[in-house]
């Protein structure tokens, strides 16, 4: 049994089970921070939910609110067996390779599927426990909460608690870049739980990659099913500007899947706020700015667009507005 006694904990408020309480995100910078305030944990790659378990009543909920229970049958059966009669996790889900990485790809593949068992929720945060909300409660001291629960679980089981580093997020960061981690999240250890996006919580990333909106595609010139690239765009300052294409990393049957879903939602005339000078896209077909996909690079050309892009897949769990 937890050794805390979430009663006594400083900042714990006892109330009713919440229906939702929006994620706190991190913000992306270039480097990690230093000093003894900060806690470094590994940046997953996978789908960032949120997790209530109210008796025997488990869901799982994604950053926009939309409810993806059905997709992880086996993580919320496991959930039930969670050491708090009512819980809400804050975590990732995820695949892991042998070798310990995190693949979004394959969490795309598996998506669907009916009894994967190879899902795996990485749980770092935990926001409410049997009756008392812990938002206002330091970060250092919800994460020792959730480490007692969490590690009083079956250690061969799908959940998981997501450790943290303390101590120079350099070498933490340096570390995690040569094993081939996407980055890490570096958090204030003495933060509340604020359901927005600020600087208490920094994202830093090993790889370029980043979420793109979709704003069409490109026939294939080799007679390939489907498309022959997806149409690339960002927003900036509520304008969708262009910023590349998209060939490679796709299956035939993601093309065949995507061109479906996009022909859905064509339209007639470019979203892009200024007309793009690629002139590959001479024989575009637009689409409504709706779906998101998560795209690696190597690097942004001086005209805004990106080199090397391979798709990764779409972001289910994230709106074209973010």
């Amino acid at each position: 049994m937890p050794k805390i006694d979430v009663k006594k904990v400083p900042g714990a408020r006892k109330t009713a089970f919440p229906p939702f309480i929006a994620p706190q995100l991190a913000t992306l910078v270039k480097d990690p921070p230093s000093g003894g305030e900060w806690l470094h944990e590994i940046k997953f790659d996978g789908y960032r939910m949120l997790c209530h378990r109210n008796g025997e009543n488990v869901r799982f909920w994604s950053r926009n609110r939309k409810d993806w229970t059905e997709k992880f049958p086996q993580l919320a059966k496991e959930l039930k067996r969670f050491p708090a009669r009512q819980a809400i996790l804050d975590g990732e889900v995820v695949i892991v390779d042998a070798a310990g990485r995190t693949s979004f790809q394959r969490l795309q593949q598996a998506m669907g599927k009916t009894n994967v068992a190879a899902f795996v929720f990485q749980v770092f945060d935990i926001l409410y426990v049997d009756g008392y909300l812990l938002t206002n409660v330091e970060l250092r001291v919800r994460k020792e909460v959730l480490r007692q629960l969490v590690e009083a679980m079956p250690k061969a089981g799908p959940i998981k608690y997501s450790d943290h580093f303390e101590g120079d997020g350099k070498s933490f960061f340096k570390q995690a870049c040569d094993y081939g981690i996407e980055g890490i999240v570096s958090k204030r250890a003495d933060s509340h739980y604020d359901s927005t996006r600020n600087k208490n919580w920094l994202k830093i990333k090993c790889a370029r990659s980043q979420e793109f909106v979709v704003a069409g595609y490109t026939p294939s010139v080799k007679g390939m099913a489907g498309f022959g690239s997806l149409v690339l765009g960002v927003y900036d300052k509520g304008k969708l500007l262009y910023a590349g294409r998209v060939g490679t990393g796709f299956s035939l049957k993601q093309r065949v899947e995507l061109a479906r879903r996009l022909d859905r939602i064509s339209r007639d005339s470019s979203p892009f706020a200024t007309k793009p000078k690629d002139p590959g896209l001479r024989n575009a077909q637009w689409t409504e700015p709706k779906l998101v996909a998560e795209v690696s690079f190597t690097e942004w050309t001086d005209d805004g667009s990106v080199r090397h892009p391979s798709f990764q897949g779409l972001r289910e769990d994230k709106s074209a507005s973010e």
